[in-house]
C-alpha cells in the first residue's frame, strides 16, 4: 500500500551521478537482436506475480495496490526506504516494483522528467564514476554496446531536470540479487524482464519522484 510516510513525508530521492549512453553509439542492435535479448531475459512462461527464478523476497515482485490520493497517473515515484517503484495507474491504482538503489551518499533526491526512454540502451561511465572508482570504470571509458551484460540491461528510462540529463537512470540490470538493497553508483535498479513490462506504460514527458533514503530520514529526526 502507497503511505503518505512514504510519498510525502520522505521527500525525493534516488539515483546520483551515474550511468549515460555515449553520444555517438557505434553500433544499434536490430529489432531481432531486441527480441532475442527480451527472450533471453524473461523466463518462461513468465507471471509477473509469481515468477521468481532470482530468488527475490516476494515482496519486490510486480504488484497492483491502492495508490494514494491525488497522484498523477503516468507518474513514477521511488520509494528509497521499502525500496518500492511505484507506477500511478488511472483508476486509484498502482503496479509495484522492487527496485535497488545508490550506495552510501551517492544519492540525489528530487522531482525528474523522464524525457529519453531506450530499449537496450548503450552505456558509458561518467567522469565522475571513473574518477571516483578507476579500477572499476576506466577499462569502459568508451562505453559498453547493449546486450544482457550491459548494465544499463534491457530498458532505460533517463532523468532529466528542465532540459539538463543528469545522467541518472531508471533502468533494468544484469545484477538481479541486487534489487532490495543499495548497490549502484546512483540509479535505480530493476530486474530486466520487470522492467520490460513496465517500459510501455510509461510515457516521455511524465514525472519520477525520487524519495529520500533511510537514512537521510534518520539524519533529520
Amino acid at each position: 500500500m502507497l503511505t503518505r510516510r512514504h510519498f510525502i513525508m520522505t521527500s525525493a530521492a534516488l539515483f546520483s551521478p551515474p550511468i549515460a549512453g555515449p553520444l555517438m553509439a557505434s553500433t544499434w542492435p536490430t529489432e531481432a537482436q531486441k527480441a532475442a535479448w527480451d527472450a533471453e531475459v524473461t523466463p518462461p512462461n513468465y507471471d509477473p506475480a509469481t515468477t521468481n527464478p532470482w530468488g527475490l523476497h516476494p515482496r519486490f515482485l510486480p504488484q497492483q495496490v491502492i495508490a494514494n490520493d491525488g497522484l498523477k497517473p503516468g507518474d513514477i515515484h521511488v520509494d528509497a526506504v521499502a525500496r518500492y517503484l511505484y507506477h500511478i495507474e488511472e483508476g486509484g491504482t498502482a503496479m509495484r516494483y522492487g527496485v535497488a538503489i545508490a550506495r552510501g551518499n551517492l544519492y540525489e533526491p528530487g522531482t525528474y522528467t523522464i524525457r529519453r526512454k531506450v530499449r537496450w540502451p548503450h552505456w558509458t561511465p561518467t567522469q565522475a564514476m571513473i574518477a571516483r572508482d578507476p579500477e572499476l570504470y576506466a577499462e569502459f571509458e568508451n562505453g559498453v554496446e547493449p546486450g544482457p551484460t550491459n548494465p544499463l540491461g534491457s530498458r532505460a528510462f533517463y532523468l532529466f531536470v528542465g532540459n539538463r540529463d543528469t545522467y541518472l537512470r531508471i533502468h533494468g540490470s544484469p545484477h538481479p540479487e541486487s534489487i532490495g538493497g543499495r548497490a549502484s553508483s546512483g540509479c535505480v535498479r530493476m530486474v530486466m524482464a520487470h522492467i520490460i513490462s513496465l517500459y510501455p506504460q510509461v510515457d516521455t514527458g511524465v514525472t519520477a519522484y525520487l524519495y529520500a533514503p533511510e537514512d537521510a530520514i534518520a539524519a533529520r529526526s
